[in-house]
């Protein structure tokens, strides 16, 4: 890539108080922040700069989601009278094409072009192993006070009999299809698998979805089975509790074995899409002769400062053993820098941490389930809310979904907040801020919402609480 930044190792000599491996999300937010504290700082990537959330995972997945929510919308537009419309895919080939549009302007804009902003950040192409006194960047040492990694991951492959001999879609691989199968077989009921099966379903093709455990595990119970339940709605086969014994090729197809409930079971499908987690990227780095510590399954060991088990050396994002979500990547990067040259005054808090499924009605969540509530001692209260009692879903005609708050008895304090809804997503964050801020439902209760918004239902749920909210007019405080 060629920009005013790019060294083989001239700027400062090869030295520099930060190094940054990875040029993602969180090692620009690194890099940046780095900068911002007046360091040198050696930003070095390899490959497609970005990372995957603009490449190859955030950006371009959720622009072909909201793609096939148009073909839906448009099919279920007679739910309102009077309405007709009809929708159907011209050249799915095209739509693939502008979704890879947009991850190029993207990455241009948001990437490349802002390294010219950042005069102290020398960006270095090439794959780094740490060694001693340093980097190792094509046969060329880049030396620096402290380090940061932020290699990021990529999607796990699962311990399948047969795996390895079939031509297998990824949560990468499977956005670049430039024609569609007849049907799919998705392996995982995690985020990604629940967003790509409704996706690929929208978009004509006949899915079933197989996971070991139950659809969105992480996910509130009545949020994974009213989102189970929905799914299989739209004709989206799902599959619970599964073991997987054995995948093979079958003609121009894929077979897989699976034992559930004592008995075995055979799915068969055109193609087969692996969506069971992602692995660390630490392989080539050197870490074990390093002295850095990783788990079982190859993350970077940190501790709530993101220091990493050698002092010089932190790291931040998918890389690690935290949250594995962009903009945890980018804020656990953000400490790291602030740490690796302040003297590690910042602690890694996720207490606030929201999270969100872009399915159709959208999952979105922050603070503890009521099982993990209860798991931790709390004397709970719960206050659960269906859409068919908020007034913004009645005027759409689409009544799927729920939203429920999790409450300390006591204290009344807000412990939880999980909404499933059409427009969850851009609700969760007054429940972020509740959470953050220690607020009670009594604080929600008082506070003023904004009538027909999805937003709404928490104060709604609040006062559910103590109150019969049929026995409430519009608006009622």
């Amino acid at each position: 890539m060629a920009n005013n930044n790019t060294i083989t190792n001239g700027k400062n000599g090869g030295r520099y108080d930060v190094a940054v491996i990875g040029a993602g999300s969180a090692g620009f937010s690194a890099a940046i922040t780095a900068c911002e504290q007046n360091a040198q700082v050696a930003l070095i990537g390899s490959g497609v700069i970005g990372g995957t959330c603009t490449n190859i995972g955030c950006l371009p997945s959720k622009t072909l989601i909201r793609a096939a929510e148009t073909l839906h919308s448009a099919c279920v537009a007679a739910r309102f009278a009077g309405i007709e419309a009809g929708a159907k895919i011209k050249d799915w080939r095209a739509t693939v094409r502008q979704k890879n549009e947009l991850v190029t302007e993207q990455r241009q804009a948001r990437y490349t072009d802002i390294l010219q902003f950042y005069g102290d950040v020398a960006y270095i192409e090439g794959a780094a192993r740490l060694v001693n006194g340093g980097i190792e960047v094509r046969g060329e040492q880049v030396h620096a006070e402290k380090i940061i990694i932020t290699t990021g991951a990529r999607p796990a492959v699962p311990e399948i009999h047969g795996i390895e001999t079939v031509p297998y879609l990824t949560s990468t691989s499977a956005l670049d299809l430039e024609e569609l199968p007849k049907s799919l077989l998705v392996i995982g009921g995690g985020y990604i698998g629940a967003e790509l099966a409704q996706l690929f379903a929208r978009a004509g093709v006949a899915v079933t979805l197989v996971c070991r455990s139950r659809l969105l595990p992480k996910a509130d119970d009545e949020i994974s089975e009213a989102l189970t339940e929905y799914l299989a709605d739209e004709g989206i086969k799902i599959v619970a509790g599964v073991a997987y014994r054995a995948i093979r090729r079958d003609g121009a197809g894929v077979k897989l074995a699976v034992a559930r409930d004592g008995r075995e079971q055979v799915f068969e499908s055109e193609k087969v899409l692996i969506a069971t987690g992602r692995t660390p990227n630490t392989e080539q780095l050197g870490l074990t002769e390093a002295g850095i510590a990783v788990s079982n399954n190859g993350a970077i060991v940190v501790d709530d400062r993101m220091r990493t088990t050698r002092p010089d050396v932190y790291a931040a994002g998918d890389v690690t053993d935290r949250d594995q979500f962009v903009y945890m990547a980018a804020y656990g990067a953000k400490l790291a820098a602030i740490n690796a040259l302040n003297g590690d005054t910042l602690r890694y808090d996720n207490a606030a941490m929201p999270a969100v499924v872009f399915t159709d009605p959208q999952g979105a969540s922050v603070g503890l389930t009521e099982t993990a509530a209860r798991a931790a001692g709390y004397d709970v209260r719960v206050s659960t809310v269906r859409l068919d009692q908020v007034p913004r879903a009645l005027a759409g005609r689409d009544t799927r979904g729920l939203i429920k708050l999790i409450a300390d008895r006591a204290s009344r304090r807000l412990l939880g907040a999980h909404i499933l809804a059409p427009e969850g997503a851009d609700s969760i964050q007054t429940a972020v801020l509740a959470l953050q801020h220690r607020l009670t439902i009594d604080d929600l209760t008082a506070a003023i919402f904004p009538y027909l918004t999805t937003v709404e239902g928490l104060k709604l749920a609040a006062q559910g609480f103590d109150k019969d909210l049929s026995r409430l007019s519009c608006c009622a405080g």
